[in-house]
């Protein structure tokens, strides 16, 4: 399968130090949240990432041969109990959540990370403790549409969900018993 890996980024994993990070994106309604593995903020694709050093962990993204759905768990610790009210009241589920895996040259993100994980946001659990939280994410590729049955019929009534004036289908139980006299 091709990959879109740049020719820095090919640089840098051939050289003989590496210093990879990992970078997530939560696309939530309110506010999104832009995470990355190392202190300090970072730039990605004109977005601004904060640094969360071990407070975040991702789950190791799997791909294989076949088409098939894999999903990523994204764990943030450490989380403000009053944050926590904001994520509870968070429309999140269906919005984007994408994993980069990058690299840094002199403290500088090499450009155009990849992309390891792209999909949208399932589920959100939260653990409470006395002073901090704990939120995990599970975040399920795309291709996990492919196994949600689409339950659409031919009939006026589902037409018109799509087309509110079609009146195409409206005829359609008429002509089941309409005799059509062809020639004269």
């Amino acid at each position: 399968m091709a990959r879109d890996v740049t020719s820095n980024m090919i640089a840098q994993l051939e050289a003989d130090v590496l210093q990879p990070f990992l970078a997530v994106k939560l696309a939530f309604d309110s506010d999104p949240v832009l995470a990355w593995t190392g202190n300090g903020t970072i730039t990605i694709n004109s977005e601004e990432y904060t640094g969360v050093g071990t407070l975040m962990a991702i789950d190791a993204v799997s791909e294989t041969a076949s088409v098939q759905a894999n999903g990523v768990q994204v764990q943030l610790s450490g989380v403000p109990n009053d944050l926590i009210s904001a994520a509870l009241n968070e429309n999140y589920q269906g919005r984007d959540a994408i994993v980069y895996f990058g690299a840094l040259s002199g403290g500088a993100v090499v450009t155009s990370p990849y992309v390891a994980f792209k999909g949208f946001i399932d589920t959100m659990v939260i653990s409470e403790s006395a002073e901090l939280a704990t939120i995990t994410l599970a975040a399920e590729s795309r291709l996990i549409a492919l196994e949600v049955a689409k339950v659409r019929r031919y009939t006026s009534e589902d037409q018109k969900i799509d087309f509110p004036d079609d009146k195409g289908f409206d005829f359609v139980a008429g002509l089941q018993d309409k005799e059509i006299v062809w020639g004269t």
